[in-house]
This record gives structure tokens, sequence and C-alpha cells, in this order.
């Protein structure tokens, strides 16, 4: 016999899951795209910054490079794609399964000092990892206004 640990937490969440399943809704969050699909996961992603350029690492597990399609539009950079369920064969039996299937996107608005003509995208163990260059600061001068 295998004694398991009774967590509360984890019997709300199946309550919650439940009754989503009986009411015909998701657990999973959705949004909607701009094409009016439904987003049926959003992947977790870090921002950071370095001297030279700023790094979005997406945890996309599972998807494959084909799948990932990386955009930028009026400054605002776009990672969608789908993760695919995998055919399982049939004398596999499942007794729960929390990953996160079908669609997603992650929208980000790039800060001014983006240089977006030399955005690079990698795709490597699960991560994606987006690096956004800076372009060269613009030394402020000073303007003379004539005062009249």
């Amino acid at each position: 016999m295998t004694l398991v640990n009774w967590s509360p937490l984890r019997e709300l969440d199946d309550l919650f899951n439940q009754y989503g399943r009986l009411m015909g809704r998701s657990a999973t969050p959705t949004a909607e795209r701009g094409d009016g699909n439904v987003v049926e996961w959003r992947p977790v992603a870090n921002i950071s910054e370095t001297a030279d350029d700023y790094l979005i690492k997406a945890e996309l597990p599972e998807v494959a490079k084909k799948d990932i399609d990386v955009s930028v539009h009026e400054g605002v950079i776009t990672i969608r794609g789908e993760r695919r369920l995998e055919n399982r064969t049939s004398d596999e039996k499942h007794h729960r399964i929390e990953s996160f299937y079908g669609s997603f996107a992650r929208s980000f608005t790039l800060p001014a000092d983006v240089d977006e003509t030399k955005i690079q995208a990698e795709s490597k163990d699960g991560v994606l990892t987006v690096r956004l260059p800076k372009t060269e600061a613009r030394k402020p001068r000073p303007i003379e206004v004539q005062v009249r």
C-alpha cells in the first residue's frame, strides 16, 4: 500500500477542475488572439537586460521549432505557436494530465532603444531565447531656443 500525503489545496484544485468540466468550461486560462482564435495557454517568460541587449526567455517544453513564430509589428513582439499532444499508444492508461496543449501567444511592448532589424531567436532544450539588441544611445545635445 502506498501512502499519499493529503493536501487540501490539491483537493480544492481537483474540485474546481471537476466543476469546470461539468459546466463545459476549461480550467486552463484562455484569451482571444487578434485573428479571433482562442489561445489556450500562455507559457511563462522571463525578461532581463544586459548592457547590450534585452533577453526574453520563454519556457516552451515539447514545442517544435517549426511550431514557433516570432514577429514584430509596430513596436510589439509576439511569440505564438502550438504545443501538440503527442500520439499515445492505445495500451497506455493516463491517470492525470496537467500539461497545457494547444495554441499559445505572448506579446510584449518593445523598449524604444531596441534595434528591431537585428532581433534573433533560438530554441534549445525547451526554452526560446529572444535577443533584442539595443541601439546606440543618442547623446543629448543642447538646443538653443530664441525667445522673441
